[in-house]
């Protein structure tokens, strides 16, 4: 359990928070411009006040849609994990690391939706959270630190995070393909984590391009 947050982890939770107050006072307007919206024409919605917005895809919204949360039970298990797992990825990566590493994550995991939306479910909804991120930082937890044990709230068996990493993806992947649990958006968590396994490889030397340092783990 971290017990004093680096400053990055501690100001993207402070940052979040603060935008998920911010939805409760103008929900619809920040929804309709700064939620993740799928690509195409833009399509025509009416807000609370009555207005009608022009409502679509906006490349902004590859960064926003990851500061803003459908509700409280949504913003609370995301922010608990950013707690739990993102002080110890920025220890290990540096901030400026982290900071990319938390970003690329976010952003792979918007354009994995953009794409599964567009070519497969075609449908039109926002997509919302910080959920893309933190499974990149589950995923980079799962690739550093393999044997450190991690345990599931209503399941309180040591897992090592290599196995629990593994079994959670597997899992995202099934309730993806299978379309249970349709407001979730599955292939964004699996996007987050892709995201982050490049990111990994690369800074480990995996790719033709090197990096300048090697992430020595």
């Amino acid at each position: 359990m971290p017990t004093q947050l680096p400053p990055v982890t501690r100001n993207l939770l402070i940052a979040n928070v603060l935008v998920f107050l911010l939805q409760q006072v103008m929900n619809d307007t920040l929804i309709a411009h700064f939620a993740l919206w799928p690509w195409g024409p833009d399509q025509l919605a009416q807000t609370a006040d009555g207005s009608t917005v022009a409502i679509g895809f906006r490349v902004w919204q590859l960064v926003t849609y990851g500061f803003m949360h459908g509700g409280y039970m949504h913003i609370f298990f995301n922010m608990f994990a950013l707690y739990m797992f993102g002080g110890t990825i920025e220890r290990t990566f540096g901030p400026r690391n982290f900071t990319a590493y938390y970003f690329v994550c976010m952003i792979v995991a918007a354009l994995t939706q953009l794409f599964v939306v567009d070519y497969f479910t075609h449908g039109f909804a926002p997509t919302l959270g910080a959920s893309g991120a933190i499974f990149g930082l589950l995923l980079a937890f799962g690739m550093l630190y393999p044997q450190e044990k991690l345990m599931l709230i209503f399941l309180p068996i040591p897992i090592p995070a290599w196995l629990f990493v593994i079994g959670y993806g597997a899992v995202e992947l099934v309730l993806g393909v299978t379309g249970r649990q349709a407001d979730v958006a599955h292939f964004a968590h699996l996007g987050g984590m892709l995201g982050g396994f490049l990111m990994i490889e690369y800074w480990r030397g995996k790719f033709p391009i090197k990096p300048k340092r090697r992430l020595m783990r």
